[in-house]
């Protein structure tokens, strides 16, 4: 096996040749042979992808990227975007507080930096929503700072690449030693993507394809035998679970009573059902006075740190309702689901199908 000391450069060339021949076909990313001839990434395009794709999926964020370009294609559209647009259209992705930052961000930068994102990665990191990968994301991918970034792809990387066996989140500084160590001058915004694409595509978390790695030979658990059991991690607790009801009201007409959400905690400034807390034993707590019905069945969901049970319970909506300040009235014709976060609409189509 190779030595690793001293071999950086050769080991960064050999995989941005492989990327150069596979990299992956991403919406939001300019391909290494259209940087080859002049063409830059857009830095709100390199931005706005790192932010929905943080512990989120490549599938998952495609379309909402697209959707998001295509209605808001620059960084001034999106900050003069309403804040209920965001977050309807980022309803589904999950981590709400992301949409938040997003339009915090983008009102900064529209507002205060004259539309143009800061150029490295010190300067990213005090923008709102920013932390030290998505910063660095941003700096090598769109500026070519040779900052190393550090996502769940590259920590695997660094970890079978170099046998490392000290659990993570402890190993973290360790890998990222590794990783900048690896980082090139020249091309750094490919190199990025290419060990983010070699943890996605070959350096995968399950059933590594070890004899198509561009780093087959230098790799340190693939000698051992030890790659697909890195990196360790240390054991997950178990999660609690939750119970809560959820209120939906909606008239003869059609119109449906929709609550906003605070802007902090979860689902923060998201439109929703009315509802109790989430707690071991919810108190009732029903937006009017009516015969509500339980409906048959349950809506379960899983948060980062808890699993969600919520039973559902429907009643008419009288003419002449007066909402509360946080509450809308939504007639049917602008009424989607789509527009929901994924637990109101699980709970949504509990009722659709009843």
């Amino acid at each position: 096996m190779r030595d690793l000391n001293g071999c950086s450069g050769s080991l960064s060339d050999e995989l941005l040749e492989w990327y150069d021949r596979h990299a992956r076909d991403l919406p939001w990313r300019v391909s290494p042979a259209a940087r080859k001839v002049g063409e830059r990434p857009d830095p709100y395009r390199v931005w706005l992808s790192e932010v929905m794709l943080q512990q989120t999926t490549v599938a998952a964020v495609r379309d909402y990227f697209l959707r998001f370009t295509t209605r808001w294609p620059s960084v001034a559209d999106l900050a003069a975007a309403a804040d209920a647009d965001v977050m309807a259209e980022w309803a589904g992705l999950g981590y709400y507080a992301r949409a938040r930052n997003l339009l915090k961000c983008a009102r900064v930068v529209a507002d205060d930096l004259g539309g143009q994102f800061p150029d490295n990665h010190d300067a990213l990191l005090k923008l709102p929503g920013i932390g030290p990968y998505t910063a660095a994301a941003i700096a090598s991918i769109a500026f070519d700072e040779p900052v190393a970034v550090l996502d769940g792809n590259v920590e695997r990387v660094m970890a079978r690449l170099h046998d490392i066996h000290d659990p993570l989140p402890g190993a973290k500084p360790l890998l990222r030693d590794h990783a900048a160590a690896l980082t090139p001058d020249e091309r750094p915004g490919d190199y990025a993507q290419a060990v983010m694409d070699l943890g996605a595509t070959i350096c995968t978390p399950r059933k590594p394809a070890c004899g198509i790695c561009p780093w087959q030979t230098p790799c340190a658990a693939r000698k051992a035998g030890t790659a697909p059991d890195l990196p360790k991690k240390m054991p997950k607790k178990p999660k609690p679970t939750r119970h809560g009801i959820v209120y939906l009201a909606r008239s003869a007409t059609g119109t449906w009573l929709l609550e906003r959400r605070p802007d902090k905690g979860l689902l923060g400034g998201t439109l929703g059902w009315p509802g109790t807390d989430w707690s071991e034993a919810p108190t009732p707590n029903p937006p009017f006075t009516a015969d509500w019905q339980e409906l048959d069945g349950e809506v379960r969901h899983t948060f980062t740190h808890f699993h969600l049970v919520l039973r559902v319970q429907s009643a008419r909506l009288q003419a002449g309702f007066n909402p509360a300040p946080n509450q809308e009235l939504v007639p049917e014709e602008a009424f989607r689901a789509t527009d929901l976060p994924t637990v109101m609409r699980k709970a949504y189509e509990l009722y659709a199908n009843r």
